[in-house]
């Protein structure tokens, strides 16, 4: 009975705190809409809603507020971690060689040359 409550307590909390950050998280982007885009495009004022709806709308839109724990990881990286790990020590060379060649691979470090 004991562990049963404390999950309630803690699932209470957690959807105060979840309301809570969605009400701020509102408010800060009504503030700065207000703000800047009547002034510089003579856009709209929004009200506290409108600016709910649209974190609402970039969460669907862009895919924000995920959690990249461990557990889950991206999976991008997941994807590229299992085709690295099936690849020949040769093909792992050649893909060495095209990313530092696009500057994204690391940069071998060269020993300076005193200057004469």
């Amino acid at each position: 009975m004991r562990a049963r409550r404390h999950w309630v307590v803690k699932g209470a909390a957690f959807l105060v705190l979840a309301i809570a950050l969605v009400a701020v998280l509102s408010f800060v982007v009504m503030s700065l809409w207000n703000t800047l885009v009547p002034s510089l495009f003579g856009g709209p004022v929004l009200r506290f809603w409108q600016a709910a709806g649209l974190l609402v709308l970039s969460r669907i839109l862009f895919g924000g507020w995920r959690g990249h724990g461990a557990r889950h990881g991206h999976w991008r990286q997941r994807m590229w971690r299992e085709r690295w790990e099936s690849m020949t020590p040769e093909e792992r060379a050649r893909v060495r060689e095209k990313l530092q060649h696009c500057g994204w691979g690391p940069v071998e470090e060269t020993a300076e040359q005193p200057k004469p």
